[in-house]
């Protein structure tokens, strides 16, 4: 059935197109098929989870395994005459060849010997994905319970990985990884049905025999306390007692085994653009100073008698602008969210169909995690999208900068891009499942800045909350460079970062750690988005009074997720259609 459901879309487009475009289709199904059984947690996504019972390979062998065979598939694809396809696969293969360069890259810079950093991991991941699952049927539950009993083997295999970084010197650094053992520890410590992974048998469907829903439950209850529970004790230990402390001093990629090479792979991959870190550096200077200028008006806005410094100590400690409680900042989080919901027919011509919901981050990762972020629904899987927001340490999530993290993580950020684009039916698979930071975060970050446009901020605190959030993703440029191939220290990114935004002290830490353990993706947000921006100029001044926004942006979301030089040649195609010029 899984092979069925991939194979079907792509057969009929094949059986319609030219010999490049059959070829085409054909190579990208098998290797979509293949895909399926290298990754089951995909194939649980978007296929049929009921005969997924494994979470796959991640030893070094397989690693090599999918290198040669993206290599051989990229080859064939090199094969095939680009001037020969149909105008909709010309675009397919960019997205395509794309797609298969980053898949390599990722092998051969070993990125795969870090599978955690301060933001995300193995274990977090896993855990968060797993309890999202709905389970619809008997072979559903059991299949996700034989998923339970591979993790010991799954952790253990991500073991001899951390192991071979120990010896290779390819590791997380030292310096952000303090803590970041202590959810670990405390979901070994919970009650079993307290645990993430029982949450799907807490929503078994009531029609189903009490009986059955007891056996089910009891049989998961004896699985994560006997296998899972005890794995994650034994990782703990092992984080605890080996890894941590033998892991690298240094911050920078620059200082790993062959770090200028494994930095420019990263560059490559989050910003789908070939920029060394010296020009994004100068990019990141250049946007620091404009906002830092914007951000002055703002202030004489606002009334407030005394610098920039002073005002930025002004919004993180008074208390007018900080939720008194979790529910509060919610509740205002909701409310921005429905503001948005209303207004988003004048700004799109095309809206999904998939709803979305606003939930607190989950509190086994909150200490450490972001302000906010986005978790993708399904509308197969009966699952909305939700907009998680942190509730931990309230006096670290400022109300001001609260409607841009919500345009950004919810409408017309990442809900509205995710959503349109798992409901494009006409995409290949390889592209409605796939996701490219610059091209969803750059959106995200312009879609902060269409706020102002909705009328969204409402006070010159608003204002000023979108402009540090701007400045955030600015700054990342300079820090972010600075960290991997300038030699910058800790304290140097935690300055330059808390100096120029209004982000609290406590978010500028847990950011900085996120851009030292996670090199390259903090680039993707402002220079995403600056494409976007300035592809919106170009097609304003060349189609003057036939500018049509909303078509502009239902173009941009109709694409789905594609690297920035194939957004810009399809917004030129469509500036040119749009203006009659062809």
């Amino acid at each position: 059935m899984i092979l069925l459901l991939a194979l079907m879309p792509g057969s009929l487009q094949a059986a319609a197109g030219s010999r490049a475009d059959r070829r085409f289709v054909e190579l990208y199904e098998r290797e979509w098929i293949w895909r399926q059984a290298e990754f089951p947690l995909l194939a649980a996504s978007v296929a049929d989870p009921a005969e997924v019972r494994t979470l796959g390979e991640v030893d070094s062998r397989s690693q090599s395994r999918r290198l040669k065979y993206w290599q051989d598939v990229h080859r064939q694809l090199e094969k095939i005459d680009a001037r020969a396809l149909s105008p909709k696969h010309r675009v397919d293969a960019a997205v395509y060849r794309a797609q298969l360069e980053e898949l390599i890259a990722g092998i051969e810079s070993r990125v795969w010997l870090l599978p955690m950093n301060s933001d995300s991991s193995f274990w977090g991941d896993l855990a968060q994905g797993m309890s999202a699952q709905r389970l619809r049927t008997v072979a559903e539950a059991e299949a996700y319970l034989a998923r339970l009993a591979d993790l010991p083997r799954f952790f253990e295999q991500h073991r001899v990985l951390l192991d071979e970084g120990l010896r290779t010197g390819m590791t997380v650094q030292q310096i952000v990884l303090d803590g970041r053992e202590q959810p670990i520890k405390d979901l070994a410590e919970q009650a079993a049905d307290a645990t993430p992974y029982f949450q799907p048998f807490r929503a078994l469907p009531s029609t189903w025999p009490d009986s059955e829903r007891e056996r089910l439950s009891g049989l998961a209850r004896e699985v994560i306390s006997k296998q899972v529970q005890p794995a994650y004790q034994s990782l703990h230990s092992y984080l605890a007692d080996t890894y941590i402390p033998a892991a690298r001093k240094t911050l920078g990629a620059y200082a790993l085994p062959d770090g200028e090479s494994f930095y420019q792979h990263q560059i490559k991959i989050y910003t789908t653009l070939d920029l060394a870190p010296e020009a994004i550096h100068d990019i990141g200077l250049a946007e620091v100073a404009r906002i830092l200028a914007e951000m002055e008006v703002v202030k004489q806005d606002a009334g407030f008698d005394g610098d920039l410094a002073a005002f930025i100590a002004f919004l993180r400690t008074d208390p007018q602008f900080y939720a008194s409680s979790p529910r509060a900042l919610l509740e205002r989080a909701s409310y921005i969210a429905k503001r948005v919901d209303g207004l988003l027919p004048r700004y799109f011509g095309h809206l999904p169909r998939q709803p979305y919901g606003v939930e607190p981050v989950p509190a086994s990762i909150a200490p450490f995690y972001t302000a906010g972020r986005y978790v993708p629904g399904s509308m197969d899987a009966q699952q909305s999208g939700t907009y998680w927001v942190n509730t931990f340490k309230l006096e670290a999530r400022p109300l001001y900068a609260l409607p841009a993290l919500t345009l950004h993580e919810a409408v017309p950020g990442h809900h509205l891009q995710g959503a349109i684009a798992s409901e494009a039916d006409s995409l290949p698979p390889f592209r409605r499942y796939s996701y490219i930071s610059a091209y969803g975060e750059g959106w995200a970050l312009y879609t902060e800045y269409l706020g102002k446009e909705m009328g969204i901020y409402e006070t010159p605190y608003e204002h000023f909350g979108r402009l540090t959030y701007e400045m955030w993703r600015a700054c990342r440029l300079v820090v972010d460079t600075g960290v991997h191939a300038k030699g910058w220290t800790r304290e140097q990114a935690r300055t330059y970062l808390g100096e120029h935004t209004a982000l609290s002290l406590h978010e500028v830490n847990t950011e900085v750690d996120r851009y030292i353990s996670w090199p390259g993706q903090a680039l993707s947000y402002k220079l995403g988005e600056i494409e976007i921006r300035k592809l919106r100029g170009e097609a304003e001044r060349a189609l003057g009074d036939k500018f049509d926004l909303r078509g502009f942006h239902d173009r941009i979301l109709g694409l789905g997720s594609v690297p920035l030089p194939v957004l810009r040649n399809e917004i030129e195609a469509w500036i040119r259609d749009q203006s009659g010029k062809r």
